[in-house]
């Protein structure tokens, strides 16, 4: 059956149809707005996070700064200096005892360079390497190094086979004698008539009082003696290596010494 629509009804119904398709838009525009607001959120709590977060560790950063700067502890990835220098204990003037001649090498690149040492920790004892030879032609060659260039080589104090003692190098200056130890220790070294290294008994003798001397200037104890084989693992002192009980009764005898004798050697003690 045809059925007639007025004017109104017929442009009402496209207007209907109209209204029909774009609803599901009107429908979506909500949602999109409420989608871009979310992210809004997100992104500004997301901003705030890491806001707080620089914040405190920049903050953290110069709390720590502050801490060193004020005296804090420090540590060794942050380059802090934690501990202070020892103060020196090097007597500002040193006499030797009678029994020690002075025989002082020249100022030179490999015998003796002058340089002065700020403390001193420890003395070490050497025996020459070389047998049968006495205090003076060993102090002769450390003194010929400075024209034949050769090596780097001295002891503060040579021991002869007769008891003999040379001061080469003074107390308070570097002698290049036991490798890494030369900025921080005194150095004597002895004479021997074998190449087992095994001293006569005079140069033992004074080799203990010489020890025990030493021990007294720099406030020592038998702890402080050590030998260059502590120092490097070299086979030296030799006979002192190989006789690990013979080194043992050196430092008694040194101890001996002192409690008898004390440090500070009598005039014309011999």
């Amino acid at each position: 059956m045809y059925t007639e629509y007025s004017t109104a009804e017929q442009r009402a119904a496209p207007q209907e149809n109209i209204s029909r398709q774009r609803a599901p838009a009107r429908r979506a525009a909500p949602r999109r707005r409420r989608s871009r607001r979310y992210d809004r959120r997100r992104v500004l709590l997301i901003g705030m996070a890491l806001v707080l977060f620089l914040g405190g560790f920049i903050s953290g950063c110069c709390v720590g700064r502050a801490h060193n700067r004020s005296g804090g502890e420090s540590s060794a990835n942050d380059g802090g200096v934690s501990a202070k220098p020892q103060k020196s204990n090097i007597p500002a003037s040193i006499t030797q005892p009678d029994y020690v001649q002075e025989d002082l090498l020249p100022v030179n690149q490999y015998s003796r360079c002058g340089d002065k040492l700020q403390r001193v920790n420890a003395v070490v004892i050497h025996y020459v390497g070389n047998p049968n030879t006495t205090a003076r032609q060993n102090r002769s060659y450390f003194e010929n190094l400075a024209t034949t260039g050769d090596t780097s080589a001295s002891s503060n104090l040579i021991v002869g086979m007769e008891g003999e003692a040379l001061l080469c190098v003074p107390l308070d200056e570097v002698a290049y004698c036991s490798n890494d130890r030369n900025y921080d220790t005194v150095s004597i070294e002895f004479c021997h008539p074998g190449t087992d290294g095994k001293p006569t008994q005079d140069t033992y003798d004074t080799l203990v009082k010489l020890t025990a001397w030493l021990c007294g200037k720099f406030d020592f104890t038998t702890e402080d003696v050590i030998r260059h084989y502590d120092v490097t693992g070299k086979d030296c002192p030799r006979y002192f290596v190989q006789h690990e009980d013979a080194w043992e009764q050196f430092l008694l005898d040194v101890q001996e010494y002192i409690k008898t004798h004390g440090t500070e050697e009598p005039e014309g003690l011999s």
